[in-house]
């Protein structure tokens, strides 16, 4: 008799040696040590408390995305204090004694919000600045007017950069050493989530056999961030280029206003594309689970164990409660 399947809100991250898992209440990282043991960290996630504000469409994503870095940086910063640190004899600058005497206990909140802060900038600098300037570098070429001069190129042109600088930038992660056994958790992060989902028990055997690509990836988050944005970006207004410096302040100014209406909309398309089972959706979806093939790796049992220890946490008492 075949299971009932149960789409699932929990979602995951690879970090260091380990994986974090997040419910619809509770948030555990796990990470197995050089000597083997798996710890376990859980958190209450504060997921009860929010208000019906913040569970309106478009703004819930913005939150949700927010949050996601944030969780994140605290989960890759918890599974930092266990990889290696019998081999490396620490040394304390003056920086840091003088920061941990000025910030004491705070210190970490501060190192990870900073850390989210320069994540942000880089992101922009990267996705939204970047393709923007080698627009405007484009447009300065005489023979391309009448291309150039097309509104709707600007936003097709910016959307493409965006693309081959993210695949880019996607490829060359993926060929550091470090990077692969962290993709490799990420594997077992989604095969773990798919087996819950299939209503089987969360066992090494079970979770081996199902596929390590899942359509709500925050890969695909990402992809479909890049096509909404093209889509958003073609409904802003015209570029003067007789005042040159006006245009692009301006430009930057609404491509930085209309991020969080860009991750709203994303976080609703792809919770809506998690739930449906058109055939139309899982063919937008297959390019998503096509680039998991760059940030995904088959997993081998340990890594699977680890998985599995910060799935069991997350999952409530009543189904309900964690339905996609």
């Amino acid at each position: 008799m075949a299971k009932e399947q149960h789409i699932t809100s929990i979602g995951g991250q690879a970090v260091m040696e380990g994986v974090m898992m997040r419910g619809p209440h509770k948030t555990a990282v796990s990470v197995r040590k050089s000597d083997g043991e798996i710890v376990t960290k859980v958190d209450e996630n504060g997921t009860k408390k929010r208000s019906k504000i913040a569970k309106l469409p478009i703004i819930r994503g913005c939150i949700s995305f927010i949050e996601s870095l944030v969780i994140g940086m605290k989960a890759l910063m918890y599974s930092a204090e266990f990889v290696d640190v019998e081999d490396e004899e620490e040394t304390e600058s003056k920086f840091d004694k003088w920061l941990e005497d000025k910030l004491g206990d705070k210190i970490k909140d501060v190192v990870i919000y900073f850390a989210v802060f320069l994540s942000v900038i880089m992101s922009v600098g990267l996705f939204i600045l970047l393709p923007f300037g080698l627009l405007w570098l484009v447009k300065a070429i005489p023979q391309l007017k009448f291309i150039t001069d097309q509104k709707i190129f600007i936003s097709v042109f910016e959307g493409i950069m965006r693309m081959l600088i993210f695949l880019g930038y996607m490829v060359l992660v993926s060929q550091m050493s470090d990077i692969k056994r962290v993709y490799e958790y990420h594997g077992a992060e989604h095969k773990t989530i798919a087996c819950y989902e299939a209503g089987e028990e969360l066992t090494v055997e079970n979770v081996r056999k199902h596929k390590r690509f899942h359509p709500r990836c925050g890969t695909s988050f990402l992809l479909f961030t890049m096509i909404i944005s093209i889509i958003v970006y073609a409904f802003l207004p015209g570029i003067d280029e007789n005042k040159k410096i006006v245009a692009i302040l301006l430009g930057i100014g609404t491509r930085l206003l209309c991020l969080p209406i860009i991750a709203g909309l994303s976080y609703e398309v792809i919770k809506w594309a998690g739930r449906s089972k058109n055939k139309c959706v899982g063919i937008l979806s297959k390019p998503g689970l096509w680039l998991q093939k760059l940030t995904t790796r088959e997993p081998d049992d340990a890594q699977i164990e680890v998985a599995i220890e910060s799935m069991k946490p997350c999952i409530p008492e009543n189904k309900e409660e964690d339905k996609w």
